[in-house]
C-alpha cells in the first residue's frame, strides 16, 4: 500500500453524463424503475407480490404514538420461507402487524438512494417532493433511542439483536445509511442523514470491544462499507471503530452465532472452520484466501474490507483483499462477471466450479463486485480491477434488466434450454422470461442506484491526477491548484474503440491517466505532444499544462475474440466463447433454431460485425461460420447406439450481445459453443 497512490470517486455534483449508451440506461432507471419501484413499495403493481414495505413504516410510526410505556411481548411470526412472513388470506383487511421480509425495509433505503443518484444528473421537484414525504414517513417510525427496524418495532423490541445470523437489521441499517448519505449529497436535507446517525450511535452504544458490549456482527454484510461512508460524511471516527469492530470481531472463536437461538441450528462437526463458510465468518477475515459462501454478503464484506485497510493503511488487511479479489478473477468469475456459481446458499462453489445452465450468477454479486472493483482502484490504480468492473457491468448486471427497463432478472444463467428451467414465484427464477418484480426484490432497486451512480465509478482522482476508469460520454469538474478544469470525454463504446477527450485547461499542470483495456492489443494515442507520457499498470499517464483546448484522441482496435476456459473448468471443455470489446456474445434460439446444443464454431472463421435491432434497440451483432450437426433420434429404441458417422452442415451462427437476451420471447440461449474441430 501506498498512500500517495490512494484515490477518491469524483462528486457525481462534478459529472455530468452525456453519453448515448449509458444515458439511456439511467433514464430508464429514472423514467421506469424508480416510479414502478414506488408503486411497488406501495403495493399498486397490479400482479406483483407485495412488498408491504412503506406500510410496515406506517404502522411503526402508527405504533409509535400509540405504544404505552410497557410494549407488548414479541411473538415470533410465522414463516413460509426464512425470514417471511406469512401474507393473510384476506388481502383486503389487513391487521396491524408487520408483513414481508425481514430486511423489507431496506428496499425503501436503496429506492431513496437511487433517486438521490438521478436527482444530481436529472433536477426533478415532483420527485424530491415525493422522497421527502417518504422519509417523513420513515423517520416517524424510528423510537425514541434512535432504533429503526419495523420488523422488531412492531412485533416488540425485547428481542433486538438476538438472530443477527439471520435478521438482517445491521443489513438494514446499513442500506438505510447508504441511501441517507446519498440523499443528503444530493439535496442537502439531512433528515435521513440525522435518522442514520441516531440509529448509528444506538448501535454503537449496543456493540464494540467495550466491557458489557455485544461482541456480534452483521450476519449480512453490508454496515462494514456504510460505516465507512457514514464517517466519511459526518467525519465521526467511531462510526469508523464500529465498521473496524465488525470487521476484525468476525470469525473469532467460539462463534458468536452459536450463542444466538437460531431457528435453524448449524451442527458443530468435525471440520470447524467449514461451519459459517456461507457467512464468510468461518476464520478471522485476516486469514481468508478463498472466495466463500453467499456470493453478494462476501462482496460487501471485502469492499467494506478495502475501505478501512485504505483508511487505516492496514497493510495485513490489504493482503487479504488481494488474496481474496485474484481468488475471485481466477477461479470462480464467470466470462460475463457474473459470481456466485450455485443456487444452494446463492454461493460461491469451489474453484474453478462454473456450471453454464444452473449457474446462479445474482444481479446483485455483479453489482457488488464493482463496488468492491472501484473500492481497490482506490488504493491502487491497477487496471484489472478496472477491467472486471467493466466486464460485470456490459454483461453480468445489464443482463439482469430488460432493455424496456420493465422486467428483471434475479439470477443469470450463462446457458438456457426453457424446458429444463423452474420457477419459484417469490424468488428463484431461471425461467428465461424477466419478471416485474420480486417478493425478495433486492435485485431490481440495487440495479438502479448503481446505474444513476454510475459516473462514480467511471472516474476517480486525486490532488494532481483525473483517472478514467471507464470510457463514457460526460464532462467532469476537475479542481486543480484551486482552479476549475474542465475534461469532457466522448465516446462510441461499447460498439467502437474510439476516444475523444478534451480538456479546458487553467494553465496549471496536471495528468490525466486513461485506462488500456485488457481486451485492447495495440492501441493508438494522438495529441500527446509536449506532455509527459508513462504506461503504468495498464493506464496511460499523460502530463502537461492543458490549455484552453487541448485534446487527445485514442482508438482502441475492438476486435472480436474467441476465448476459452481454463481446463480445470469442466463445464467449458470443448466449447468456446465470444467477446468483441467489453461484450460477450451469446446464441439465441430465435437467430439460430432450436437445439443449440447441436451447433459448433468455426474458430477460425471470420467474423461479421453489423449493426441489428433488438426489440426496438440498436447493438451490434456478429456473424461467424460454424455448423449444425445432424440430430440423432432412436425412435423408441432406446437411448443409445454404437457411434457412427456424425454429419454436420455449413451454417452462419448469429451472436447477440448476452445482457440482450431474453427481449424476444422465451427461447434457448447459450454464452459457450462447441468448438468445430473439437
Amino acid at each position: 500500500m501506498n498512500k500517495n497512490e490512494y484515490t477518491t470517486p469524483v462528486s457525481l455534483r462534478k459529472i455530468q453524463i452525456t453519453d448515448a449508451f449509458w444515458k439511456n440506461e439511467m433514464e430508464l432507471v429514472r423514467e421506469e424503475i424508480i416510479p414502478y419501484q414506488w408503486d411497488a413499495l406501495n403495493d399498486q403493481v397490479e400482479g406483483a407480490e407485495p412488498s408491504f414495505c412503506m406500510r410496515n413504516f406506517k404502522v411503526a410510526g402508527k405504533q409509535n404514538e400509540e405504544r404505552k410505556e410497557q410494549g407488548e411481548s414479541f411473538e415470533e411470526p410465522q414463516y413460509t420461507f426464512r425470514g417471511f412472513q406469512a401474507l393473510p388470506e384476506d388481502m383486503d383487511h389487513l391487521e396491524d402487524k408487520f408483513y414481508g421480509f425481514v430486511f423489507q425495509d431496506s428496499d425503501f433505503y436503496k429506492w431513496v438512494e437511487a433517486v438521490a443518484y438521478s436527482l444530481t444528473q436529472h433536477p426533478d421537484p415532483e420527485l424530491e417532493k415525493r422522497a421527502d414525504d417518504a422519509i417523513d414517513i420513515v423517520c416517524a417510525a424510528q423510537q425514541e433511542d434512535g432504533y429503526l427496524d419495523t420488523y422488531y418495532i412492531i412485533n416488540g423490541k425485547d428481542k433486538i439483536f438476538s438472530n443477527l445470523r439471520d435478521h438482517h437489521e445491521l443489513y438494514c441499517f446499513g442500506h438505510l445509511t447508504e441511501g441517507a448519505v446519498a440523499y443528503y449529497e444530493a439535496t442537502g436535507k439531512d433528515k435521513l442523514l440525522k435518522a442514520a446517525m441516531r440509529f448509528a450511535d444506538y448501535i454503537a452504544n449496543y456493540f464494540g470491544p467495550g466491557e458489557g458490549k455485544c461482541k456480534g456482527y452483521p450476519g449480512h454484510e453490508i454496515a462494514e462499507m456504510a460505516l465507512v461512508r457514514l464517517y466519511e460524511v459526518t467525519g465521526e471516527k467511531k462510526y469508523l471503530d464500529l465498521s473496524y469492530f465488525f470487521v476484525n470481531e468476525r470469525g473469532k472463536r467460539p462463534y458468536y452465532y452459536d450463542s444466538e437461538d437460531h431457528p435453524e441450528k448449524i451442527e458443530k462437526g468435525h471440520e470447524e472452520d467449514l461451519r459459517y463458510f456461507y457467512h464468510q465468518a468461518h476464520v478471522p477475515v485476516r486469514e481468508q484466501d478463498e472466495v466463500t459462501g453467499h456470493a453478494v454478503r462476501g462482496v460487501y464484506l471485502y469492499s467494506g474490507m478495502t475501505d478501512l485497510a485504505r483508511i487505516y493503511e492496514d497493510q495485513e488487511l490489504y493482503a487479504a483483499c488481494e488474496k481474496l479479489w485474484d481468488n475471485m478473477i481466477s477461479q470462480k468469475m464467470y466470462i460475463t462477471g457474473g459470481i456466485g456459481a450455485t443456487h444452494l446458499g446463492e454461493a460461491f462453489s469451489y474453484r474453478y466450479d462454473l456450471p453454464n445452465d444452473t449457474a446462479y450468477a445474482e444481479t446483485c454479486a455483479a453489482i457488488g463486485l464493482v463496488f468492491w472493483a472501484r473500492r481497490m482502484l482506490q488504493i491502487r490504480p491497477e487496471a484489472r480491477y478496472a477491467d472486471a468492473m467493466e466486464r460485470a457491468l456490459y454483461n453480468g448486471v445489464l443482463s439482469g434488466m430488460a432493455l424496456d427497463g420493465k422486467s428483471f432478472f434475479y439470477v443469470n444463467p450463462l446457458e438456457v434450454t426453457p424446458e429444463a428451467c423452474h420457477f419459484d414465484e417469490r424468488k428463484f427464477h431461471v425461467k428465461p422470461v424477466r419478471q416485474k418484480w420480486f417478493g425478495c426484490a433486492c435485485c431490481p432497486p440495487n440495479l438502479a442506484r448503481l446505474l444513476s451512480s454510475i459516473g462514480s465509478y467511471a472516474y476517480t482522482e486525486k490532488e494532481d491526477t483525473l483517472y478514467i476508469h471507464l470510457y463514457m460520454g460526460s464532462t467532469v469538474q476537475k479542481e486543480v491548484k484551486g482552479e476549475t478544469a474542465e475534461i469532457s470525454v466522448s465516446s462510441g463504446y461499447p460498439w467502437n474503440g474510439d476516444v475523444r477527450v478534451q480538456v479546458k485547461g487553467t494553465g496549471h499542470p496536471f495528468t490525466i491517466a486513461m485506462r488500456i483495456p485488457e481486451w485492447c492489443g495495440e492501441y493508438q494515442v494522438q495529441g500527446t505532444e509536449g506532455a509527459d507520457t508513462l504506461e503504468k499498470d495498464g493506464y496511460l499517464y499523460v502530463t502537461k499544462v492543458w490549455k484552453e483546448e487541448d485534446s487527445l484522441s485514442l482508438h482502441f482496435p475492438m476486435e472480436v475474440h474467441v476465448f476459452e476456459a481454463d481446463s480445470r473448468v469442466r463445464e467449458d471443455i470443448g466449447k468456446v466463447a465470444v467477446m468483441r470489446g467489453p461484450v460477450v456474445y451469446c446464441l439465441e434460439e430465435v437467430d439460430n433454431g432450436k437445439d443449440l446444443h447441436l451447433l459448433s464454431l468455426d474458430v477460425k472463421a471470420e467474423p461479421e460485425v453489423r449493426e441489428r435491432e433488438i426489440a426496438g434497440t440498436t447493438v451490434e451483432g456478429i456473424t461467424l461460420s460454424g455448423y449444425r450437426q445432424e440430430p440423432v433420434y432412436m425412435d423408441g429404441r432406446g437411448l443409445y447406439r454404437v457411434v457412427k458417422e456424425i454429419k454436420k452442415t455449413p451454417v452462419q451462427l448469429q451472436f447477440v450481445p448476452y445482457y440482450t437476451w431474453a427481449n424476444r420471447g422465451e427461447n434457448e440461449m447459450r454464452v459457450w459453443v462447441k468448438r468445430a474441430d473439437s
